[in-house]
């Protein structure tokens, strides 16, 4: 099953792991799209400003605090993705809460380490 997933908090800059996260997950043969602050591109996948609907999305990985979330919480209810992955720093009680109340699994994990133990 193919697990397309839209990265919060994209980055051009390769120290981040928002970065390493999108070509670790074209290289495990992932759909990827991406939202980030500035425009620009990883791995061939453009980075788009917020509010880009996406259709299909299966997981959210988050690379943005809890504070900077509070102005995707209606989105990423809205775009209704399977789960939605709280990377370390990112974990968010509040929006844990809504996600839940919307019937949308999370965990707060690691979606590098959770590709490299082929958990993902």
């Amino acid at each position: 099953m193919d697990k397309k997933t839209l990265v919060i908090g994209a980055s051009t800059n390769p120290n981040r792991y928002s970065f390493k996260a999108i070509h670790k997950l074209l290289a495990n043969n992932i759909q990827v799209k991406a939202i980030g602050v500035k425009k620009g591109e990883v791995g061939g996948i453009p980075i788009e400003e917020e509010g880009v609907i996406f259709e299909d999305i299966h997981t959210i990985t988050l690379y943005v605090n809890p504070k900077i979330q509070r102005n995707y919480y209606d989105y990423i209810v809205n775009l209704n993705p399977k789960r939605v992955i709280f990377n370390p720093g990112t974990e968010n009680p509040e929006l844990a809460e809504l996600l839940e109340e919307n019937g949308i699994d999370f965990e707060n994990a690691c979606t590098l380490v959770l590709l490299s133990i082929n958990q993902y």
